[in-house]
């Protein structure tokens, strides 16, 4: 029988990889963890017994103060209301978040910090390759929205830049 730590796990793992679909067998029960577009659905089969899982969105944990536009991602629905005027600085894959190039490295940017449209801001690291980010706005980091190691999705905001 498999753990749920164990197929939270192996979901995460599916997630962050091209893998569509995996298929295990232990001890008679089958684990089959699909991915159809951008949902994770999970077939537990044991004996006489079938169980259907399917992992909710993870949410950001920002509070949200004020609602969302419709055209807004879903991951930006959590993202307290800001001001029309402030640039949005967005994940374009699902990853995991670096604010440094290596723990022993200071961070690319802090807030406050003013940043070109070349300026790395951070490390997106997806499948064990290391993807940096560019600001893409010229202006002055005013918010830095997610925490170092944190799994970001696609189209989540990182950070607020006011634009010059």
């Amino acid at each position: 029988m498999f753990k749920l730590s164990e197929i939270k796990e192996l979901i995460k793992l599916v997630d962050q990889t091209s893998v569509q679909e995996l298929e295990l067998e232990n001890e008679g029960a089958r684990l089959l963890i699909r991915k159809p577009g951008k949902t994770e659905v999970v077939n537990i089969q044991s004996a006489p017994i079938t169980h259907t899982y399917t992992q909710p969105a993870i949410q950001p944990t920002a509070p949200q103060t004020g609602a969302a536009p419709a055209e807004q991602p879903a991951a930006a629905a959590a993202v307290p209301a800001v001001a029309d005027n402030l640039h949005k600085i967005v994940s374009p894959m699902v990853g995991t978040f670096y604010r440094a190039s290596s723990p022993d490295n200071p961070a690319f940017v802090q807030v406050g910090d003013r940043v070109s449209e070349k300026t790395v801001v951070c490390i997106l690291e997806a499948m064990k390759l290391m993807n940096e980010l560019e600001a893409e706005v010229r202006g002055e980091i005013v918010e830095i929205l997610v925490e170092n190691g944190q799994l970001v999705e696609f189209g989540q905001p990182l950070f607020l830049v006011k634009p010059e």
